[in-house]
Formats: C-alpha cells, sequence, structure tokens
C-alpha cells in the first residue's frame, strides 16, 4: 500500500497512522523555511526522520559544488559521518547511486559491496533506506536512514521518506539561494571601496546599489599610485550570485596589482586577460580603466567593453568620449587594446557607470545613456550622482546592480614639483607625463 492509496478498510488505521506522519514532517520544514536557519533545518529533520521511521540513524549527505561527492551535512545517530567529514563518490555505493540514479533505493541486507561508506559497516547497520534531495530535475543530495537490526521497509515507508526528502530539498534550495544572496552582497560591499580616497586637485563621489534578486558583478575602485598618478576603474562581472562577485574580487585585486606595474591601461587589461583566461577561462566581464596624468589634466582610457564614459567641461553640453570598446575580458578571439587619452580641464568632470543605470527592457541602451548625459553636468561629484540616480529612476527603475563614479577636476592641480616615477615602456612613459599617446600595439602582455 501507498500513501495515495488511503481507502476505507482493513488500512485505514495504518493510514491514518501514516498521514499523522506525514503531518508531523511537513510541519517541520515549514516551520525550518520560515526560520531560514539551514544548518537547524537539516539536524531537526534528521532526528525527526528517525523518531517517525522508528530508526536508527538517519543522515543528509549534499552534492559538493563539483556535484563529484556527496558531503555528510547532518546525522542523528551517525553523527561521526558530520564530525569525520565523510565524503562519498557520486554513483558509487549506496548513496552515490542514488545521488546518480536520482530515486530512492532499499538494501534490506548491508555488506561491504553494496556500500563504500566504512562508518555504516563499523556501526553495525544492517538495513538501510535512502532517496533523493530533488529540486525538479536537480539531485542535492541524499536522505537515508538505517536500523542496526535486519527490517523490510516497506513502500509506504520509501513513500514517507522521499515526501521528507522533497521537502528537505525544498528547503535547502530556498535557503542555499538565500545564503548564496547575502553572502554575495557582503562580499561585494567587502570590496568595494570603503571611503573614496582625498587627492589633491580631485573631488570624488560614488553610488552602488544593489539589484533586486541575486546579487551581480558591478563594482568600481579608485586609488593612487606610487607614481602620484590617480587610476579608476569600474567593471561588471557577467551573471549573478556568489560566483559573480568572487570573480569581481579577483579581478579588482588583479588589476590593483598590474596597476602597481604599469601605468598604460590597456596593459593592464591585457594582463588582466591573459590571467583570467589561463585562472578562469568560463568567466566574462566588462572593464573600464582610466590614469589620469600627474597634473591631472588629462586622462588616458582603455575600455574591455564597457560602456563609454562622459565628459563634463564648464558651459558645455555633456559629452560621450568616443572611447573604443575592444573585446570583453573573456571573450573569444583577442584583439588589440587601445588608449584613448582625453583632456581634462579644471572643472571637468568624468562620469564612469554600468549599465544598470542606462539600460531598461522598454528602450535602447543609447537613449538611456543619452538621458544620462542631460543629467551630469560640471558640479561637485556629490550633486551629480544625486542627479544621475535621481533622473534615472525617474525615467525607470532598474532591477540591475548599478555603479556610479565621478571624479571632478579643481582649479587646485597637483603640485608642480611632484615626482613621477618612470617605468618600463614608452607608453607608460608618455602616460606618466601627461601627453597624449597614440594607442599601443595590439599583442597579449610580456
Amino acid at each position: 500500500m501507498t500513501l495515495a492509496e488511503s481507502a476505507d478498510g482493513p488500512s485505514s488505521q495504518e493510514a491514518r497512522w501514516l498521514a499523522d506522519k506525514l503531518r508531523d514532517i511537513q510541519a517541520l520544514t515549514d516551520a525550518a523555511l520560515s526560520s531560514l536557519e539551514p544548518q537547524g533545518l537539516l539536524d531537526a529533520l534528521v532526528s525527526r526522520i528517525r523518531r517517525v521511521l522508528q530508526a536508527d540513524t538517519a543522515a543528509v549527505l549534499l552534492l559538493d559544488p563539483t556535484s563529484t561527492y556527496l558531503v555528510a551535512t547532518a546525522a542523528s545517530g551517525l553523527e561521526e559521518e558530520v564530525s569525520q567529514g565523510v565524503r562519498v563518490p557520486v554513483g558509487i555505493g549506496f548513496a552515490g547511486r542514488i545521488a546518480a540514479e536520482g530515486k530512492p533505493l532499499v538494501l534490506d541486507e548491508v555488506d561491504h559491496s553494496k556500500v563504500v561508506n566504512p562508518l555504516l559497516l563499523s556501526k553495525g547497520i544492517r538495513s538501510l533506506m535512502g532517496a533523493p534531495l530533488r529540486s525538479g530535475d536537480t539531485v542535492l543530495g541524499v536522505l537515508h536512514v538505517g536500523t542496526l537490526s535486519p527490517r523490510n521497509f516497506t513502500r509506504d515507508d520509501v513513500d514517507l521518506l522521499q515526501v521528507a526528502a522533497d521537502r528537505a530539498a525544498l528547503a535547502v534550495q530556498t535557503l542555499t539561494n538565500q545564503l548564496d544572496r547575502s553572502a554575495g552582497a557582503a562580499l561585494q560591499r567587502s570590496l568595494l571601496p570603503s571611503a573614496l580616497p582625498t587627492i589633491p586637485g580631485l573631488r570624488l563621489a560614488a553610488r552602488f546599489v544593489p539589484g533586486r534578486g541575486n546579487v551581480g558583478g558591478d563594482w568600481y575602485d579608485v586609488f593612487v599610485l606610487p607614481s602620484g598618478q590617480v587610476c579608476a576603474m569600474i567593471g561588471d562581472v557577467a551573471g549573478s550570485g556568489l560566483r559573480a562577485a568572487a570573480i569581481m574580487g579577483r579581478m579588482r585585486s588583479a588589476l590593483r596589482a598590474y596597476a602597481l606595474e604599469t601605468a598604460d591601461p590597456a596593459e593592464m587589461l591585457r594582463r588582466l586577460e591573459r590571467k583570467m583566461a589561463h585562472f578562469e577561462p568560463d568567466a566574462m566581464a566588462t572593464v573600464l580603466c582610466a590614469v589620469f596624468s600627474a597634473d591631472l589634466s588629462a586622462v588616458h582610457l582603455s575600455s574591455a567593453g564597457h560602456l563609454p564614459p562622459l565628459l563634463a567641461v564648464p558651459g558645455e553640453a555633456t559629452i560621450v568620449l568616443p572611447v573604443p570598446p575592444d573585446t570583453l575580458i573573456g571573450a573569444p578571439g583577442r584583439e588589440g587594446r587601445r588608449v584613448t587619452t582625453v583632456e581634462l580641464p579644471p572643472g571637468g568632470l568624468l562620469c564612469l557607470y554600468t549599465d544598470g543605470l542606462v539600460e531598461r527592457r522598454d528602450f535602447p541602451v543609447d537613449d538611456g545613456i543619452a538621458h544620462l548625459c542631460k543629467a551630469i553636468r560640471s558640479d561637485e561629484p556629490e550633486n551629480c550622482c544625486v542627479a544621475a540616480m535621481g533622473a534615472m529612476a525617474e525615467l525607470s527603475p532598474s532591477g540591475d546592480d548599478v555603479a556610479l563614479l565621478t571624479l571632478l577636476r579643481s582649479g587646485t592641480a597637483a603640485a608642480a614639483d611632484q615626482q613621477v616615477v618612470p617605468v618600463s615602456t614608452s607608453v607608460d612613459e608618455a602616460l606618466a607625463a601627461g601627453r597624449p599617446q597614440d594607442s599601443p600595439s595590439s599583442g597579449s602582455a610580456s
């Protein structure tokens, strides 16, 4: 008899008993879902399942990120599985077979030919029953129970265990997504500058607003190099969640390191491209690098597929700078990376942003950039951020991450006698001196 066969008759009492057990499990998982505490959910679940099914052990094993192993995560009566970090290969042994096949399995008699976990044998478990934790067609893990004396698990037992596993899978998926969003948001916030640097002759302001749903990989950075030059960057990693935030952090750290070795923004991007192609070939991102000359009179820009920056100067309309968007980091078919040099007069304001600020489903991105141009003018950077965010929000709310960075050259330039430390290439020397420079030749970094 299965749970669906609860007709009146001699089996009705057993059906009511099973229904009571089912409600017990459902009440547990419903309460756990509201508390959003994954480890507490699993610990309570295995304890309740063990009691409801009158078993001696119960355990939950979850797939690792590579989906290669099942990792013991919660246990009752078999706590050693968790404390010893038991890992079971998918497709091998009792739990591994359940994960590979995605369906319940019963072992009336346990022996070394049917299980690979030595703890099950040393514990003296005689019978096992397990079911997959599934989210749609995806297996997340395995829930199994065991007894120290031989037992013939019934179809009703299997049905009940599968219901518990399905409820646990739903809770685990929900809570995992919540944790992923929380961890990604925390990582993203920790990697953004906690405070913008104080730079003589340059005033700064920035905004970062996380999007609705999963956190993304938007970021910005500003720092002063040992040469006295200022480097500003902004980027957007493809994808969302914790992985995108982690990739963003690694890219930001790598670019900071490369900026200590070269003042050529195109060379920074070439090195980043080579690093990402080797270590994270599946990652993709847009990045814009800007290096200010030591006297702040010029900005040297290179773009890896990022949206063009804006320039506002006193008494003139804000313009979109003609910075060619070379290939994205991680895109196939590498091309040369170019540098565009623009003058930055006193009172000139440079605006860097990510696509979440200007891109909407209901109008082209060019229209969004044009609307942003109308909102930006040569003013205090904080005022520009307020105007930009307000204007774009009134046009249409964004559901994506938004990063915005504004940099205003004030009337006080950097000290004339400021020393610029020369670096290794002629391009670097030209950039450090603040002279306009033709685009560097294409090719990979040395």
